[in-house]
């Protein structure tokens, strides 16, 4: 390269400090618009009165939405990681009385439905197994047009208002100055958000336990999060959640675990989706409605239209009225898995919204993040997108249109087109706004109804069963122990203490700290005038100490249906033992790997050739649910002498999975390191220590590790019988 002239160009270190004419601190700064308008407040939307909807001319928080909603192409900004699947919806019972939407009305028809389970915070690249909030999307192809169901295995959110979810997503993101660490929570920016907006309190205690790992997306619920509206032929109204019931239960791994899965297979729950689905084990959810009269709307003391609060159960049940089964997979994953666009506004006639301020942003948003992610308004018109409903509308051309309109009529009224498309009516299926009264100033405010940020924070940790809430305390030490800032985590030590003393003792003997005895908390979330330390609801209705649903404890442990159990052997293995307990799990529905050594076939101890599915080299413990050791003199001694299998045992047991052996295979497990930590138990019979079965009769073991299974995890040996693995 020929020497450049002196003086033509700046030199390098001169290039470095011109790109500082770019830069920006916001040190000693006033808050500003894009354009230099000095800010008020951006931590409330502008609403008609403090529980009113949010207007449109909220400049402020249309110009901050807007940037947030096009800062990432052409991945999605959250939930960027997913799976999907397409299925059918059947109705149980009609719903007339609440609502006239047809595919809740008629129980002869199957509405087809795509499901997209996500991730929120990481990167398409991200693990499976992340702790994380699980997305739960669903399009109902309805005979009306498309409903989109769009919402999260946790009931509740971070924040109660839209304006503030460029700001929580911001904070859970990898850090800006090093985009680290990657789809994680356990960093200052997040824990210092968090601490100063009591109001994701509520959200923390849910993200920090066991229902941010489930065990699969066909193991856990799913919720719309929003209060809606139903809303009958009749015009009367109601208020409604949405649920969705796992028929196999909610399930969940180990934090130890989750860390583990995501080095053996980051693809873990993407897997076991497609997989589930091609072997014809259909996954399937029961469809349910909690509803509150109109008149009940301030029955309770937590506000139906605060986002970060729930109804509990046992207050309203969940009625279930319909099955969704998933039944096939997507031909394409781009086409149908990345290119499908919900949106929150996307209903029918017969169901509304209300004036949850959360709910009312995303309205704004979903539409805005398509037109940057898919190309242009016409992101309908992909495949997946369209509704089976026939579209007839003015709207023409833009980017990507796929419909060629025929005629010179494209406005409306019109006569060169006959006037059509013609205006449906309310007796045409037409969809009409439920008319609900306004009357309210003009104000960035929220509800005193909304002040209440710890009750059902506490209400939700008093649920959990003893396991669970270790789980929780042990996540809160490992997340607030990556928080580098010290006042950061003082700040969260207050919060808990909020929530249960006892919870935030722990968790400051964890960190090695002290809680404060003279709280100091700022808190953007309520005025300044309203400590969030002190604010005390309202007794009304809805004042429990627990909610038994609310734990996992209590969810469905009948069935081992599509669970994952490994049976480890070798050379010489009796054929018997293992042909009979792998029929017996096979017959329940569960999925049997023979893991051996090495790939290819096994010799039995009568010189049978048995087939090898996987090997000790290529699989860990973490990918199944359970274990299972054949007799068999010389399979015994080469598993006993494999590092790889008395891993593969120990780590079953770490994680409180049930394990099985029958014959001479007791050998392999006393080489274990939990052999010494079992109950001591002289009997000849078959026995089960803390779901470690163990017999001489194939068929008795057999029942009892089928029965163990169901009880999906054996929690209660986690704290006393804690090994190394």
């Amino acid at each position: 390269m020929p020497n450049k002239k002196a003086g033509t160009e700046p030199a390098d270190n001169e290039k470095i400090k011109d790109l500082s004419i770019n830069t920006e601190t916001a040190d000693g700064q006033f808050m500003t618009t894009n354009h230099g308008v000095r800010i008020n407040d951006d931590q409330n939307s502008l609403k008609a009165g403090p529980r009113g909807a949010t207007l449109l001319e909220d400049f402020i928080f249309r110009e901050k939405m807007t940037h947030f909603d096009h800062e990432r192409i052409p991945e999605r900004i959250v939930h960027a990681r997913g799976s999907a699947a397409h299925g059918v919806f059947k109705l149980f019972k009609p719903l007339g009385e609440f609502t006239k939407a047809g595919f809740l009305n008629d129980t002869e028809i199957e509405t087809p439905v795509f499901v997209r389970f996500s991730t929120v915070a990481g990167s398409r690249g991200s693990s499976d197994l992340a702790r994380d909030v699980r997305g739960f999307a669903v399009k109902f192809y309805t005979q009306e047009g498309n409903f989109d169901l769009v919402g999260n295995n946790m009931p509740v959110f971070f924040i109660q208002d839209s304006i503030k979810f460029p700001d929580v997503i911001h904070a859970v993101k990898p850090e800006p100055h090093n985009e680290i660490p990657q789809a994680a929570s356990a960093h200052d920016t997040f824990w210092d958000f968090v601490s100063q907006n009591t109001e994701s309190t509520h959200m923390i205690m849910w993200a920090m336990s066991d229902r941010a790992l489930p065990r699969s997306f066909r193991m856990m619920e799913g919720f719309g999060v929003h209060t809606f509206r139903l809303v009958n032929a009749e015009g009367v109204a109601c208020f409604v959640k949405f649920h969705w019931k796992p028929l196999l239960g909610v399930h969940s791994v180990a934090w130890d675990e989750a860390q583990n899965i995501s080095g053996k297979d980051a693809d873990f729950h993407r897997r076991d989706l497609y997989d589930a689905i091609e072997n014809g084990d259909f996954p399937e959810w029961e469809f349910g409605v909690q509803i509150v009269p109109e008149e009940d709307e301030h029955k309770y003391e937590f506000d139906l239209l605060d986002p970060t609060k729930l109804i509990p159960e046992e207050l309203v049940p969940v009625m279930r009225i319909g099955k969704m089964t998933l039944n096939r997979n997507p031909d394409n994953f781009f086409a149908e898995t990345e290119q499908v666009a919900f949106h929150i506004g996307h209903i029918v006639p017969g169901i509304d919204f209300t004036n949850d301020p959360l709910l009312q942003g995303r309205l704004f948003s979903y539409t805005d993040t398509q037109l940057s992610r898919l190309g242009g308004p016409n992101f309908h018109e992909i495949p997946i997108n369209r509704p089976i409903a026939p579209v007839h509308n003015n709207q023409r051309d833009g980017i990507h249109r796929m419909t060629i309109n025929k005629g010179k009529s494209s406005y409306n009224p019109n006569t060169t087109g006959g006037g059509c498309p013609f205006q449906a009516g309310k007796m045409d299926g037409g969809f009409t706004s439920y008319a609900e009264k306004i009357d309210a100033n003009k104000i960035r405010e929220r509800s005193p109804s909304f002040f209440d940020h710890f009750s059902q924070a506490t209400l939700f940790f008093n649920s959990q069963s003893d396991p669970e809430k270790n789980h929780m305390v042990d996540a809160l030490r490992f997340e607030l122990g990556k928080v580098e800032t010290e006042a950061i985590r003082l700040r969260m030590l207050m919060v808990l203490n909020q929530v249960d003393k006892g919870l935030a003792a722990q968790v400051a003997y964890g960190l090695g700290m002290h809680i404060p005895e003279t709280p100091e908390l700022i808190n953007l979330s309520i005025p300044a005038d309203a400590d969030p330390l002190s604010y005390q609801p309202v007794k009304k209705e809805g004042s429990l100490t627990e909610s038994p649903a609310l734990s996992m404890a209590n969810t469905i442990k009948d069935s081992i249906r599509t669970r994952k159990i490994a049976i480890l052997a070798a050379d010489g293995v009796m054929e018997a033992e293992l042909t009979t307990v792998k029929n017996s799990l096979l017959a329940q529905g569960a999925m049997v790997d023979v893991i051996a050594p090495r790939l290819g076939t096994i010799t039995g101890a009568t010189s049978t050739q048995i087939t090898v599915d996987k090997s000790l080299l290529t699989v860990a413990s973490v990918l199944y649910d359970a274990v299972y050791v054949p007799g068999g003199a010389n399979s015994v001694a080469t598993l006993e002498a494999e590092a790889d299998a008395i891993h593969f045992l120990n780590e079953a047991y770490k994680h409180c999975k049930a394990i099985a052996a029958t014959g001479d295979a007791l050998q392999v497990l006393e080489a274990t390191y939990f052999a010494k930590k079992l109950p001591e138990d002289n009997s000849d019979a078959t026995v089960m220590r803390e779901g470690v079965i163990i017999g001489t009769d194939a068929g008795n073991v057999a029942k009892q590790f089928i029965a163990a299974i169901a009880q999906h995890r054996f929690w209660e040996r986690e704290k006393p019988r804690k090994i190394p693995a």
